[in-house]
């Protein structure tokens, strides 16, 4: 599976973006997906997950009410809505799939997207 993520950029605080991962592989449409994001000096956390069927959705107390995770298996593409963005959103946001035990650790996952940015600006 190969994970391509995009959709970042730059934003005022108060603001939205959608972000994107598009994979190749059919066995991704029964897989576990994640997000995750990193900030400059901090490590890689846990942002939300979704399982393979799209029911159940996981997220970060610090994202929850404000970013959505969805997935189109026909399109073989992952979504992050982010809306009320913040300052403390900025990070590089990756998109990861297929876990092994716990979908919030990031060594769960077995394959990983390139980061996009997402800068909030104050």
């Amino acid at each position: 599976v190969q994970l391509q993520a995009s959709g970042g950029g730059l934003v005022q605080a108060g603001g939205s973006l959608r972000l994107s991962c598009a994979a190749s592989g059919r066995t991704f449409r029964s897989q576990t997906v994640g997000w995750f994001r990193q900030a400059p000096g901090k490590e890689r956390e846990f942002v939300a997950a979704l399982g393979w069927s799209g029911g159940s959705t996981y997220y970060a107390d610090s994202v929850k009410g404000r970013f959505t995770i969805s997935r189109d298996n026909a399109k073989n593409t992952v979504y992050l809505q982010m809306n009320s963005l913040k300052p403390e959103d900025t990070a590089v946001y990756y998109c990861a799939a297929k876990i092994r035990s716990s979908r919030y650790e990031s060594w769960s996952y077995d394959y990983w997207g390139h980061g996009t940015q997402v800068t909030v600006s104050s």
